[in-house]
């Protein structure tokens, strides 16, 4: 077939491949009746039409005597793939007395006298001298036409030819000329007359979407489709290139090819920039025009009265943006001062901790976002870099000398242990400097030990939390006590002591908590503790032994450090052991109309008793029991009044871990 869908009238295309059965004699081009051969002229892919060329019924006599006369029968086999076309091919008769007759079917007739008669137009076949008729299929016999001449010797006697013939309807203009003798069959004879065919790829139904094809497929080239045509007797279809594409759609390799319609302006009008896309093309207006560039001309967007106001406009919006500018710049300047006296410049050098911007931490310090306050400032809860981060916004002058702070925040980012609270960052464009911890989602200690339990003596000790959870709120009695089994709380036991001894004895500075409780022991999904301290803990050299200033909850504070003001290891040794205590009787250390836990305790000791009464009631198993006294043994050698006789945090890990390792 050829590359160009469309029809080449006249012409044989290049690269034509014929259709033939039985041949006896081979032209060039041709398709094969079962009378005489058809010669094949031309082909359009589009419309699944071809042009042939052939021959044609004629009877003419010359004399009394001698006449010549043929008759031709087009026959194309039982499921052909060619049919006359009835749209494009008629029933044509030509001569002074001929009738052309379609074997059952229509006919026509011609006659024409001696002289012209008045407004006859002599190129139409309107029956004077020239008749056609449409063509209609025979539904037994699809694709037979015997055309026939029928001559009225008694209308007409003189040297003439009459014609009867299929052909193209567009093709013959009827002149007088061809009425006398033999013209037209001298002129036409060769080759014969143009006649459309219609022509399918395959007698079958298109596929579905999803549906294979079926066996021999004809659309095989990319970018092709498969269209039903109407076949009289069978379904039938054509193959065409997609919209956007041309070429041959029955070849795979190189069949349809796109159109680059921007390179045919006549077929493709584009009255503004055209860029040729992938089966199609894509046409838009200039920069500052608008309009439909396919359809029309693309206009101005602002006339010039738009653009002066628009120019003014811009001009007032560039001087507010560099006010604006300007307004940045001062701001800069005013926190500068800011980040240099919280140490900013030595941070920056470190290069260890993250170091946020005011206007980073500002989405986060809202009220929508709050979740607690304690001794150092509100927490509020938020994300960073995609992580879920408490922001401890400190309460003024609630922080150690501003001088002190750097060196602070570069020994706590060094602290990194699997119990310890992680320092993620901190901000310092700020009067106060702000800090950024990771977000344990399951809160403290004393919310998951405490909650539904002397909710009453709760709320009185909850304004001095550090934790990152809400634990001020009213609405305590309406979460759900979360149980912690036996070994959950050792195990929160000997953890939680493991973060501490590390903080006491294996970082370059020693770490003084000065606030142990279980308000300020996080845990994370898996019940996994970790110390924190929102509030900055102490950070002293190891040739130091104490600091001046009180800090911490009374409730747990060491009685050694609230008498003389000195802060040691053994400080956090005592707090620690209150947490122990908590734990191992489910118990706040203050409750019940100020019911000292740790009285009751000493009191059970003075009486060389074991405390059964003041064990948590959930645990009544003798095993348990048994356990559960080893931890209070611990504790109480924890809460010696003598410091030197206390245990250090490395010790009561160890103890703990044994215990541990007995429940194996």
């Amino acid at each position: 077939f050829p590359a160009d869908a469309t029809f080449g009238w006249g012409q044989t295309k290049t690269e034509v491949i014929y259709y033939s059965t039985n041949i006896i004699r081979e032209p060039d081009k041709f398709i094969n009746s079962s009378w005489s051969p058809v010669e094949l002229s031309g082909v359009s892919v589009v419309e699944g039409k071809l042009l042939v060329h052939a021959p044609f019924s004629y009877d003419c006599r010359f004399n009394s005597t001698w006449n010549t006369a043929r008759t031709i029968t087009i026959q194309f086999p039982y499921q052909s793939p060619f049919l006359l076309s009835q749209g494009s091919t008629v029933l044509m008769g030509i001569g002074r007395s001929a009738k052309a007759q379609q074997n059952l079917g229509p006919s026509c007739e011609a006659y024409a006298g001696v002289s012209l008669p008045k407004g006859i137009n002599t190129t139409a076949c309107s029956g004077w001298g020239c008749c056609q008729v449409a063509i209609q299929p025979e539904p037994l016999r699809p694709g037979v036409f015997d055309v026939s001449v029928y001559l009225d010797r008694e209308y007409y006697k003189n040297k003439d030819c009459s014609y009867a013939m299929l052909a193209d309807k567009s093709w013959y203009n009827f002149t007088t000329t061809d009425l006398d003798g033999d013209v037209f069959l001298r002129r036409n004879d060769a080759r014969g007359v143009p006649v459309v065919l219609d022509f399918v790829a395959g007698f079958d139904q298109c596929p579905r979407p999803h549906q294979p094809a079926p066996k021999g497929y004809a659309c095989t080239s990319d970018n092709s489709m498969c269209v039903q045509v109407p076949f009289f007797y069978t379904d039938a279809y054509i193959c065409r290139c997609l919209d956007g594409y041309q070429g041959n759609p029955y070849i795979p390799t190189a069949g349809c090819q796109d159109i680059n319609e921007c390179e045919r302006p006549d077929l493709y009008p584009c009255h503004g920039i055209c860029q040729n896309m992938e089966g199609g093309y894509k046409c838009t207006c200039p920069a500052g025009t608008r309009g439909n560039a396919i359809q029309g001309r693309c206009t101005d967007i602002f006339p010039l009265p738009a653009k002066l106001s628009l120019g003014a406009t811009g001009g007032l919006f560039l001087i507010a943006l560099l006010g604006f500018v300007v307004l940045l710049r001062r701001e800069k300047r005013k926190m500068r001062p800011f980040f240099e006296r919280n140490g900013g410049p030595a941070l920056e050098k470190a290069k260890i901790i993250k170091i946020y911007t005011r206007d980073e931490l500002k989405q986060i310090i809202k009220t929508t976002n709050f979740i607690g306050k304690g001794c150092y400032g509100e927490v509020y809860k938020g994300f960073l870099d995609n992580q879920l981060v408490a922001v401890k916004k400190p309460i003024k002058d609630n922080i150690a000398p501003n001088e002190q702070f750097a060196n602070e925040v570069i020994i706590q980012s060094q602290v990194i242990h699997k119990n310890i609270v992680r320092l993620v960052g901190c901000c310092l464009e700020v009067d106060m400097p702000m800090l950024v911890y990771e977000f344990l989602s399951r809160g403290s200690l004393d919310d998951t030990l405490h909650n539904n339990n002397n909710n009453n003596n709760n709320n009185n000790n909850n304004n001095n939390n550090n934790n990152n959870n809400n634990n001020n709120n009213n609405n305590n009695n309406d979460k759900k006590k979360v149980t912690l089994d036996i070994d959950k709380r050792l195990n929160i036991a000997a953890e939680s002591a493991d973060g501490l001894a590390y903080m006491h004895s294996k970082t370059s500075k020693t770490i003084l908590h000065g606030d142990v409780k279980p308000a300020n022991i996080l845990l994370d999904d898996d019940y996994v503790p970790k110390i924190s301290d929102f509030g900055i803990s102490r950070l002293i050299a190891k040739d130091k032994e104490h600091t001046l200033t009180v800090i911490g909850d009374r409730t747990y504070m060491d009685p050694a450090y609230l008498q003389t003001g000195l802060l040691t290891e053994k400080s956090d040794v005592y707090s620690f052991g209150v947490v122990l205590l908590e734990l191992v009787s489910g118990r706040k250390a203050t409750y019940l109309d100020n019911n000292s836990l740790l009285r009751n305790f000493l009191d059970a000791q003075k009486k060389e008793m074991i405390p059964t009464e003041l064990f948590d009631k959930e645990f009544e198993e003798p095993r348990d029991l048994e356990l559960l006294s080893s931890i209070t043994r611990v504790a109480m050698g924890c809460l010696g009044l003598d410091v030197d006789e206390r245990p250090s945090m490395t010790d009561v890990v160890e103890r703990l871990l044994a215990l541990k390792r007995s429940r194996v």
